[in-house]
């Protein structure tokens, strides 16, 4: 098994911005010389995180209300007492979504379904560079 670790950078809006990196993902396994395994997917940082959803304009309006009603960015969270920065809601948001995403690969294409996509959530409440670390393994 070979691993190779390879990274992109995307810049976001912040306040729950969520952004299609399905192609960024599958440039990379595609390129990386591996015909079949998995890639793991990550952000680094405490206000993002990874997952999969369908990449549609519903669910780009039902994702955001839902974290706000499960999370509000108007309550007064003990983090933001700590740090005065007002991100607080950013952190648990992140926390509950997760950091990182796997998905295998098999002739050099991701094994996704239809409709599905992976997507990077920027939670923080301004707009941010992302860098993605993306770890390809595989055969």
């Amino acid at each position: 098994m070979e691993i190779k670790t390879l990274s992109f950078s995307v810049k976001t809006k912040g306040n729950t911005d969520i952004i299609d990196i399905t192609n960024n993902v599958s440039d990379l396994v595609s390129s990386s010389g591996l015909n079949e395994g998995s890639v793991l997917i990550f952000v680094p940082g405490s206000t993002a995180g990874i997952t999969t959803v369908e990449y549609e304009p519903g669910l780009l309006k039902d994702i955001p209300e839902f974290f706000e009603k499960l999370i509000p960015s108007k309550k007064i969270y003990h983090h933001d007492e700590t740090w005065h920065d007002g991100n607080g809601y950013s952190h648990v948001r992140a926390s509950l979504q997760g950091a990182s995403f796997t998905v295998p690969f098999q002739n050099t294409k991701l094994l996704l379904g239809t409709w599905q996509q992976i997507i990077l959530i920027d939670f923080d409440n301004r707009s941010r560079n992302r860098t993605i670390n993306v770890q390809i393994m595989g055969k």
